[in-house]
């Protein structure tokens, strides 16, 4: 116990959101320090074990043109670690990067987590963290932690709810009184998006994109309602091999996405089945607050008050609530140990 108390007095205390998409690091007192992506590129080599070539950013830049004994691996899939190995050397470089020395004394780490992970999953989660020196790790639940993020006073009796839609999955959560009252996860958001424009476009125009190409046109034309005039110009290759460019438009992207729309929509409408009626007031008057990069989809605002028929706004910075909302966690003592677990 002594011996901990001194290495708090040496070590940096961290928050980190473990993204599917992303991952983002914040320091106590300084704020977010790293939000890179979450990606590893990795050479095989034939007599020795798989090396590790670029992580984060620079991995990212490498996606779609690495060479065949080169592998661009992505740890975390639908919100929860695909693999343990790779997870916990891109948890260590960020913590490095982080405190921007090669060694560091041993932090106490939150971690954000989806809410409908299993025990395993999160075991997983907690021992990627205390393979690469953590002193201690708590788990926070995405709900909670966007909630905090978005500004919701969460300790009231109103009843707030919040929608983080991350890269592998949506949090839906109805907090009131420091709790959670309902709270659901399903395995929808960014990289769903990305595979319904890849597939869509691949069945309609005979057109074969990449990742990165459909992720483009999720942010440059993609939108929950077609908007008129709207299109892009996109290069790929047909199914007979020939290299060509096709206009993709707005009501294509709108399309493509119409499903996993659906399936979020479904997600956010079982939640409100299970609201006690003295706090469906409450909601009815705030409205939902959106969080998470998904929800930067052109009119997903108004697709929700179309579909749920109810108000629903963006917070202040969506892509880094949940990062702030999990540093705030590991900040307040009282927070601490009674959103997480160790």
């Amino acid at each position: 116990m002594i011996f901990d108390s001194l290495l708090g007095l040496f070590s940096t205390d961290m928050a980190i959101d473990l993204g599917t998409a992303n991952t983002l690091v914040s320091i106590k007192d300084k704020g977010i320090v790293i939000n890179e992506p979450s990606v590893v590129v990795v050479k095989h080599q034939k007599y020795a074990e798989a090396k590790v070539l670029a992580v984060g950013k620079q991995a990212k830049i490498m996606a779609g043109k690495i060479p065949r004994n080169m592998e661009l691996i992505r740890p975390l899939r639908d919100g929860v670690i695909a693999d343990f190995d790779i997870t916990a050397i891109m948890i260590k470089y960020f913590i490095k990067k982080a405190h921007k020395r090669s060694a560091f004394l041993r932090p106490r780490i939150a971690i954000c987590i989806p809410h409908g992970i299993t025990g395993v999953e999160r075991r997983a989660v907690r021992d990627a963290a205390y393979s690469v020196g953590a002193r201690d790790v708590f788990l926070v639940e995405e709900p909670m932690a966007a909630a905090l993020g978005a500004g919701i006073s969460i300790h009231s009796s109103t009843g707030n709810m919040v929608i983080d839609i991350g890269g592998g999955t949506t949090e839906i959560g109805v907090t009131s009184l420091g709790g959670q009252i309902v709270s659901n996860s399903t395995r929808v958001g960014g990289d769903r998006f990305d595979k319904a424009i890849i597939d869509y476009i691949r069945i309609k125009h005979n057109l074969y994109i990449g990742e990165q190409t459909a992720e483009k046109l999720k942010f440059s034309i993609g939108s929950a309602h077609p908007i008129e005039g709207k299109s892009a110009m996109v290069k790929g290759r047909d199914g007979a091999g020939l290299l060509l460019e096709k206009e993709i438009t707005s009501q294509d992207m709108t399309e493509a996405l119409a499903e996993p729309l659906r399936e979020i929509s479904f997600s956010i409408r079982t939640v409100l089945d299970q609201i006690p009626p003295d706090l469906a007031g409450d909601i009815i008057d705030n409205g939902i607050v959106l969080t998470g990069g998904g929800s930067l989809l052109r009119g997903f605002d108004k697709y929700i008050q179309e579909h749920i028929k109810l108000k629903a706004k963006l917070c202040k910075d969506p892509l880094l609530a949940v990062a702030r909302g999990t540093a705030k966690v590991l900040e307040d003592k009282k927070l601490l140990y009674s959103l997480s677990t160790k």
